[in-house]
């Protein structure tokens, strides 16, 4: 009984899909389930359909269904789409990637420091509600939909469409038909956990696959004869297959749209399965072969798709072939949902002006500044065309955050600081609605901290303070802290010391030509140097070099446009300070005033993807009185935020080579192996000495040199790096490793 059923069925569904063909005039129906990467074999499809002349009546889809069917139904050809979705970047669009120019320098300064942020919030750790807001994502569906931003009911798109969202309070399916269909698709698309929730019309939404992943029933009610549809799903795993915790949560997750699909699937006209068991909903590096998969699979119906195409070629081909576009005019900005945020302060972040023309990578990095400050858990937008009128409205609708505080860890090892945990507890709206308080606690071999406090302005003045604590214990340089005299009549080279250093400064500091930070300020410095090396009458006492309050006026100038802090590819660098020293406590007996000016610029390109080259050079001198010295100018070993005047030299030992002046140039090639795997070759050579700037002697070959070759891997806690450098002039080399970000 059961196999007559099935052969009745089989034969009604035949006769039903035959008599339909035989129709003079066959509305199309198109069907795109969801699958995440899986969905990219929908492309193929898609250029097969295109390669017959086959014309599409009417398109629904569910998350990567709905956005491949949005945008060919929008006008993109299949080709096109192939081309789109092989350039882009899924690890940034997926992980909330911001090129790290978008960022404020306080914002860009803190975040290359933290493994680990988490919202805190009366004393409790918060998860958040998806590892991404889908800003990215956002911004490339609405660059891709702008030409048809004038629609507001998508049945009017070249290809009428609709798509499936979840109401995540109700459990119940939401169709999707108007409104803007960049949000639309983004909600339809919101996979659980990994994209946050998108709010249209008051519901809140997430992915559609959740109780509908095949919309096969709510299209064939839009009046469709046949239907296309395309199955992305995954099938039920065997035993052998469910090896791991989150296989068993997938398989779980897959009995209902399996299920669902044993009744859609006789549903479906022409039903199109591509091979794609092999990949998983996030293997996006793999979307050559999925969409490759999706064409031959739609290549075994051919002969299916070419009876549509003899029945619906008096048809005329509405799609566009659409191309995107290169630039844009803002005619008017609306912005919506800001209360602690002025209008002022998100215009200043945007960049953006009425009534004049730019690129849309300019909107798109102005979109990318307001979104880095992290104040705004969403910001959603359209551009509106008005008819008769040229350009657009920017209509611009924020979410501000709620979580203002946030625990952030960090771990770091190298062999200056040697090893150390940090522990961040930031705060955000603390005094003022624009401003921002940070204290870094760092514990291990060398307790440290680092507190901070800023005033966000934007183009106006902002105002910060900062105060922070580190100490080492080290073989450095005696040329550093004692004079000639001193050095020759005890025949030191170095001297195993121990350095503590408190800096406080405040400041004010602006945007100079929208790209450089200006600033300006207030800075008190103690000073501490002793050791237990040295030896008097045969006994072994601490000798004290240094125990010093200064008091200085100090001015900088900072432009930052590198795309890695630690590896980068492309951008330019500068950072000029200049330190005018006015005050020593006793200690310093003899001192008088003197100024320290020094200057570093660099500049980064790629020849390929996989090779980079990065430039530097740079510079310092001092200015008056010389009698001063641990306030000198310190080349030597690896790593980045130094403090005082300490410069990294690879070669040399930290703190080796010292002077109140010094030139040195920088060179190195990344090659990356592998992803996130770095082979670096480094070259620097330098100039350092008292006054080489009034000898002549900065203009000269280098007295020293040093080389070394490295490895290293980007990992979440930062990079974990080893180095073997050498020096020529010294005939020796030295090993250098570092594991984490710098801090």
């Amino acid at each position: 009984m059961k196999y007559f059923l099935t052969c009745l069925v089989f034969i009604l569904c035949f006769e039903g899909f035959s008599q339909n063909t035989e129709k003079d005039d066959v509305k199309v129906g198109l069907v795109l389930s969801g699958g995440g990467a899986k969905g990219l074999a929908h492309i193929g499809v898609l250029k097969v359909i295109d390669s017959l002349g086959v014309k599409i009546d009417y398109i629904a889809g569910t998350s990567m269904g709905a956005i491949i069917g949005s945008l060919y139904a929008s006008g993109y050809t299949g080709n096109q789409l192939d081309s789109i979705f092989k350039e882009l970047d899924f690890d940034m669009l997926i992980n909330d990637d911001l090129p790290r120019a978008s960022k404020a320098f306080y914002e860009r300064d803190n975040s290359e420091k933290y493994a680990v942020t988490l919202p805190f919030d009366n004393f409790k750790i918060k998860l958040p509600s998806a590892l991404s807001r889908g800003q990215n994502t956002y911004a490339l569906f609405s660059k891709l939909t702008l030409h048809v931003s004038e629609i507001n009911n998508f049945s009017e798109l070249p290809i009428p469409f609709f798509c499936i969202a979840t109401n995540i309070e109700t459990g119940q399916a939401v169709m999707l038909d108007s409104g803007n269909l960049a949000q639309s698709i983004m909600a339809s698309g919101a996979l659980p956990t990994l994209f946050q929730p998108v709010t249209i019309n008051g519901q809140i939404l997430i992915d559609g696959g959740v109780v509908n992943n095949y919309p096969i029933d709510e299209l064939r009610a839009k009046g469709m004869d046949v239907i296309i549809g395309v199955d992305v799903q995954d099938g039920l795993a065997n035993r052998d297959e469910l090896t791991s915790a989150p296989d068993v949560l997938v398989q779980i997750n897959n009995f209902r749209t399996i299920n669902d699909m044993k009744l859609k699937g006789k549903k479906t006209d022409i039903y199109i399965k591509p091979d794609i068991k092999d990949y998983s909903v996030v293997s996006f590096s793999e979307g050559s072969k999925i969409i490759e998969s999706g064409k031959q699979a739609t290549i075994v119906k051919m002969d299916a798709l070419k009876k549509l195409t003899d029945k619906n070629s008096s048809k005329t081909n509405s799609k566009l072939n659409y191309k995107a576009k290169d630039s844009i005019t803002i005619n008017n900005i609306v912005i919506k949902g800001n209360s602690k945020y002025t209008r002022a302060y998100i215009l200043g972040k945007l960049k953006l002006k009425n009534n004049k023309k730019i690129s849309y990578s300019y909107f798109n990095k102005g979109i990318n500044n307001l979104v880095a400050t992290n104040n705004f858990d969403s910001f959603e937008y359209e551009l509106k065309s008005i008819e008769n009128r040229e350009g657009y409205d920017l209509i611009a609708n924020l979410k501000e955050t709620n979580t203002t505080t946030f625990l952030k860890l960090g771990l770091h090892f190298d062999d200056l600081y040697k090893s150390a945990a940090l522990v961040n507890l930031t705060k955000k709206r603390w005094l003022f609605d624009n401003d921002v308080v940070s204290l870094d606690v760092i514990l291990g071999d060398n307790v440290r901290y680092n507190f901070e406090y800023f005033i966000d302005r934007g183009f106006y003045w902002s105002i910060g303070l900062k105060s922070r604590y580190n100490q080492f214990k080290k073989d450095i340089s005696a040329k550093l802290l004692l004079d000639d005299a001193q050095i020759s009549g005890s025949e030191l080279n170095k001297i195993d010391v121990k350095l503590q250093d408190q800096t406080n400064q405040i400041y004010v500091q602006t945007l100079f030509r929208k790209d450089f930070s200006l600033s300006a300020g207030l800075e008190h410095k103690r000073l501490e140097i002793n050791t237990e090396t040295l030896t008097t009458n045969n006994q072994t006492n601490q000798f004290i070099f240094e125990s010093t309050d200064y008091l200085s006026v100090f001015g900088g100038l900072k432009l930052d446009t590198y795309d890695n802090k630690y590896f980068p590819k492309k951008g330019v660098y500068f950072d000029g300070d200049l330190h005018m020293y006015l005050y020593a406590s006793s200690f310093n007996e003899n001192f008088e005033n003197f100024s320290l000016a020094k200057a570093n610029m660099g500049y980064a390109f790629s020849l390929s993807s996989k090779l980079a080259f990065n430039f530097q050079t740079g510079g310092g001198f001092k200015i008056g009185d010389k009698s001063t010295q641990t306030l000198d100018f310190a080349l030597g070993g690896n790593g980045n935020n130094l403090i005082n005047n300490f410069i990294p030299f690879v070669g040399y030992d930290f703190i080796s080579l010292t002077g109140n002046s010094y030139v040195k140039a920088f060179f190195s090639a990344d090659y990356q192996l592998f992803k996130k795997h770095h082979l670096t070759l480094e070259g620097n050579w330098a100039n350092v000495e008292d006054d080489i700037f009034e000898t002549g002697e900065w203009f000269t070959l280098p007295n020293y040199r040093g080389y070394a070759l490295g490895y290293a891997i980007e990992t979440f806690i930062g990079p974990i790096q080893a180095k073997f450098s050498y020096s020529p002039e010294q005939n020796q080399s030295y090993w250098f490793f570092n594991v984490g970000f710098w801090f």
